[in-house]
């Protein structure tokens, strides 16, 4: 259950810093903010807007409360396949991976031999330059970098899944990044005062709203398509390693985005930054850190959250703290058992599981905004 640790505040996270909490404040006192601010377990301190927060704005978007990854989410597969169909390793499925699905910083394809075929995506509503509209192409079905993973699990049944997290890569930051410039401008020449200057919007009808909504819109499509090829070619690898294997379902969800929608019998523009919609018998996918459990879920349709949850664990410590305190060998030892990129066990101390909230008890905090369907545990990560 909620409580209230500010005005037009509500908050189902047992641990949160203060700073989350001043934050999140400061987003809620906006006038155009039609209600309260839902603050979910994973909530953190973010860039303008807290991640892990659901904002109700009447007329009204915050680029920066969407954030640079636009449509980011997560897509989980269920399979055919137990845990006796498996080898007895899957180090044979990271080259095909690996291969296939590039990530890291700015990276995309390279390979011809590759489909990039965007199908019916087209391009944004602002035009691209050339270099940009090559890296539309490049990136789509690409991983990216920072705490984008491609994982199998096996859930509380031994029954085999595929979990994928990834974005809009290059071209969705780039245009929410151009958004969220033009907005900061706008605030500047009309004398708007802020709080934050990350918190700078833009209104309704006005030319500048229209193309961001036609950008954010295609970039969510884009992001979502993308995580379907990649769940497609991971399928398809996994498959081809085992000798066999059938798809039983899929969902695909973001926990960046914004769209309307009806709450309290107002039309308003919900924004869930780093939020999944959880609406009544919505399925969502909600992955712990490395090492760690990760949820699939049916949401409960909580009036009191605009129908949402939390989209992951959440970050206890910097990227910068985490590098700082934590170490390769305890997130060696973190990773035991599973197939994983422990030759870069060094740079991916960031993602280490003791960097983020304790998964089980984001899960504990939000009984009444999900019911869980299925727990996942790891045996293969692949991380960006």
């Amino acid at each position: 259950m909620p409580n209230q640790p500010a005005p037009n505040l509500l908050s189902w996270a047992s641990e949160i810093d203060e700073g989350a909490i001043t934050q999140a404040a400061r987003a809620a006192r906006l006038p155009f903010v039609s209600g309260h601010v839902a603050l979910m377990p994973d909530a953190h301190v973010g860039i303008g807007a807290t991640v892990g927060s659901v904002i109700p704005t009447k007329n009204a978007i915050i680029p920066a409360a969407v954030g640079v990854d636009i449509g980011c989410g997560m897509v989980a597969t269920e399979t055919t396949l137990t845990a006796a169909d498996l080898p007895d390793t899957l180090a044979a499925l990271m080259p095909m991976v690996e291969h296939r699905i590039p990530a890291g910083v700015g990276k995309g394809h390279d390979d011809p031999s590759i489909d990039r075929t965007l199908s019916d995506l087209g391009l944004p509503y602002t035009d691209l330059n050339p270099k940009q509209t090559k890296k539309v192409a490049e990136q789509f079905g690409t991983l990216g970098s920072g705490n984008h993973f491609v994982e199998v699990c096996l859930d509380e049944r031994d029954h085999v899944w595929t979990v994928l997290h990834s974005g809009s890569r290059g071209i969705g930051n780039q245009l929410a990044q151009m958004h969220i410039t033009g907005a900061k401008k706008l605030m500047k020449k009309q004398e708007v005062g802020l709080e934050d200057p990350d918190l700078a919007y833009l209104v309704q009808s006005t030319p500048e709203f229209t193309a961001y909504i036609e950008d954010m819109l295609w970039a969510q499509h884009y992001a979502m398509a993308s995580r379907a090829r990649m769940d497609k070619v991971l399928i398809n690898a996994l498959f081809k390693v085992v000798g066999k294997g059938q798809r039983v379902r899929t969902i695909n969800c973001h926990h960046n985005f914004t769209q309307q929608e009806t709450h309290y019998g107002k039309s308003l523009w919900i924004t869930r930054k780093g939020a999944i919609k959880a609406d009544r018998g919505d399925e969502g996918v909600i992955p712990g850190s490395m090492g760690t459990r990760s949820y699939i879920v049916r949401g409960r349709g909580n009036p009191e959250s605009y129908n949402s949850c939390s989209h992951g664990a959440g970050r206890r410590m910097s990227r910068t703290k985490a590098k700082r305190e934590l170490s390769a060998t305890s997130l060696t030892e973190a990773m035991s058992g599973r197939t994983w990129n422990s030759d870069r066990a060094a740079a991916l101390v960031d993602e280490h599981p003791e960097a983020y909230k304790p998964i089980d008890q984001v899960m504990a905090d939000q009984k009444d905004l999900v019911e869980v369907q299925h727990t996942l545990r790891q045996i293969f990560n692949y991380k960006g």
